[in-house]
């Protein structure tokens, strides 16, 4: 008895075996998904991650100076590349044409009297105008040029008379505690190095998706699932053998661009172990090529496939903690995305490749990972039987 349902377990593998070879051959000759993957994987990653950076770098700044003295020459030229662009001199009456128009997004304005009345102790204010349509520079840059005036303003009242010194005191005696800021894991605050590991994350969940239920609509379109319906092969079969040879694809070229293109081309440091972070992919492949074969179980066309899963990839990594923190969403909406797998993905990627964390931190993501792919491989696999039974 045993060594038949060996023998039984032995051939069902085979036959998947098989049948993930004839989709491998079947990719291999779709050239379309062959180059997407290779695009995918190598330039879009690195050209997002090159140029889709939230730090300041050549903001446009301009100056209104009302004030004319050596304080406000100094606090101009103290705007500098790479940060800003030179800073421009314009009038008051031209700060709201030249913000609408996009010319610059922060203009700093500096009273008239007002190296007089800081000399006098009266506490001026300069005000800052920024454009926050352009928000990573709006909310970085307002606090870099904050820092800059600060520095430049407790730089010159150093430099005075003894009048001077006791002004500073008192300036300083009203920020009595220094906070010391030591970043961990990224103490540059290199905006890359985070972007280029989340896109590589982000690109195997959309690949996964559309890769696997391409596979299957692509046999309905062709007509070989009738050739399907005449072999000894059971559904379950047909969907292990997808799942298997797509996400076989999308882990060797997601880990050849995890090396290649994101530690050697953009120099982003992995702190963690890689292999650790492979085996936990291939878990993570098992939910999501699940995923794309039910959605192309609910499908009839490629275009309605295509038409069905934008909208849930985009939902799965605009809101995995890929790109906003987790915990700056909606209590609520934290918890509906636990039942996404790229949630779960996310934040034991973040774990292994930033933090250099083992199994034994991310062990409840895996086993997350595992039941929600074993429930929409089970949905997947009702609906494939359902879908195989009505054509046969």
């Amino acid at each position: 008895m045993r060594t038949g349902r060996l023998a039984g377990l032995l051939a069902r593998l085979a036959r998947i075996w098989r049948l993930g070879i004839k989709e491998l051959y079947s990719l291999r000759s779709d050239p379309v998904l062959a180059g997407l993957i290779l695009y995918t994987f190598t330039v879009a990653v690195y050209t997002v991650s090159a140029g889709a950076r939230f730090e300041v770098e050549n903001a446009a700044v301009a100056v209104v100076d009302e004030d004319h003295s050596a304080l406000s020459r100094r606090l101009r030229d103290a705007l500098l590349p790479p940060f800003f662009k030179p800073a421009v001199l314009i009038g008051a009456d031209g700060i709201d044409a030249a913000m609408d128009a996009g010319r610059f997004v922060f203009v700093v304005e500096i009273p008239p009297k007002f190296e007089h009345d800081l000399i006098a102790g009266r506490d001026p204010e300069i005000q800052l105008d920024i454009d926050a349509t352009a928000m990573s520079q709006a909310g970085n840059g307002a606090a870099y040029i904050q820092n800059i005036l600060q520095q430049e303003v407790a730089a010159a009242l150093a430099a005075t008379s003894a009048a001077m010194s006791a002004a500073t005191s008192a300036a300083t005696a009203a920020a009595p505690v220094n906070v010391v800021i030591r970043p961990k894991f990224n103490p540059n605050l290199t905006s890359a190095w985070f972007t280029a590991v989340m896109q590589v994350i982000n690109n195997v969940t959309m690949l996964a998706v559309i890769l696997s239920g391409a596979a299957l609509i692509r046999e309905r379109e062709h007509g070989t699932i009738e050739h399907l319906l005449v072999m000894p092969v059971t559904p379950i079969e047909i969907m292990l053998a997808k799942i298997w040879a797509n996400g076989l694809v999308i882990v060797v070229a997601a880990t050849l661009s995890l090396v290649v293109v994101v530690e050697r081309l953009l120099g982003v440091p992995v702190q963690g172990s890689v292999p650790l972070f492979v085996a936990s992919m291939l878990v993570y492949q098992f939910s999501v090529t699940a995923l794309g074969i039910l959605v192309a179980t609910v499908s009839t066309s490629m275009a309605q496939f295509g038409l069905v899963v934008m909208p849930i990839l985009i939902v799965m990594n605009l809101l995995s903690g890929s790109t906003t923190p987790m915990e700056s969403m909606p209590v609520w909406l934290q918890n509906v995305m636990q039942l996404s797998p790229s949630t779960h993905f996310v934040a034991l990627s973040q774990a292994v490749l930033y933090r250099g964390a083992g199994l034994s931190v991310i062990w409840p993501n895996l086993l997350a990972l595992a039941a929600i792919g074993a429930a929409f491989f089970g949905l997947a696999a009702l609906r494939f039987r359902k879908a195989l039974q009505a054509a046969g």
